[in-house]
């Protein structure tokens, strides 16, 4: 039985969590990715207790520090509740930090299922637009440069790219920074993760091919004209277009997407 439960935690008797051979760079960030993905995939329900210390390092070869580390790191984006003198538990979905870069990068990894994916881009059309309004009238000449640079790029390399991907980001990064608004810009990289992965999962998941240039020209040509309204609504059609490139939802729906 001991050699059947090799590289396996086990987070109660009869559940067993696969633990890869490989793990991220670190120790301590592996075992918080394979748990983190373990939760976000619903392979750890809310309220399974996880392994103690002692367990979890007999069974795993790893030292008690490296774990008792990752369960602190899970803990801070609210994916456990580390209980002192009680087993650590697997919290509720609501408690997570959502827009977490590892937590948004786990739930890509393990399968968003589709209400996650609409969340996300609901999120992105409240945002992105006011967003560009805001920017279209602060940017800097410096900034308007960058941002004509970072399309050249990824019209150069496309989506499917990293090279590309990269460019993209840059470009919705540069427009959050132009608003000069501190605690809009807090949120650039959470912003900009989410849609790393969402257009990655179009791409890649959902086989998606459309030419995202025009949309993307259309937000850099009212940011030259100085159009805060130009800006808000080309991104308005920017990120419907990219919701639709999804699969999930398309521009027909008799649902109106927020805008």
């Amino acid at each position: 039985m001991a050699a059947a439960r090799s590289n396996c935690a086990m987070v109660e008797d009869d559940i067993f969590l696969e633990i890869p051979s490989h793990r991220p760079v670190g120790i301590r960030s592996g075992i918080a990715h394979d748990l983190g993905v373990a939760i976000v995939s619903g392979r750890m329900a809310p309220g399974t207790p996880l392994l103690s210390e002692e367990r979890f390092s007999a069974e795993n070869n790893v030292s008690r520090g490296a774990y008792r580390e990752a369960i602190r790191v899970l803990a801070a984006k609210g994916l456990v509740q580390n209980r002192v003198k009680s087993s650590t538990l697997v919290t509720e979905r609501s408690r997570w930090s959502m827009l977490d870069l590892d937590v948004l990068g786990w739930m890509f990894e393990a399968g968003p299922d589709p209400e996650f994916i609409r969340g996300i881009f609901e999120l992105r059309s409240i945002v992105e637009p006011s967003a560009a309004a805001l920017a279209a009238r602060r940017r800097t000449s410096r900034q308007l440069a960058q941002m004509g640079h970072a399309l050249e790029e990824m019209g150069r390399h496309g989506l499917l790219t990293t090279e590309g991907r990269a460019a993209d980001k840059t470009f919705h990064l540069l427009i959050l920074e132009a608003t000069r608004n501190e605690p809009l810009v807090t949120l650039s990289n959470s912003i900009a993760a989410a849609i790393e992965w969402t257009t990655r999962f179009a791409r890649d998941e959902g086989k998606q091919n459309r030419d995202p240039m025009p949309d993307h020209h259309a937000v850099y040509e009212a940011f030259v004209a100085g159009n805060g309204a130009a800006a808000a609504a080309a991104m308005s059609v920017l990120v419907d277009n990219a919701f639709a490139d999804t699969g999930i939802y398309v521009p027909e729906d008799p649902v109106p997407f927020i805008s």
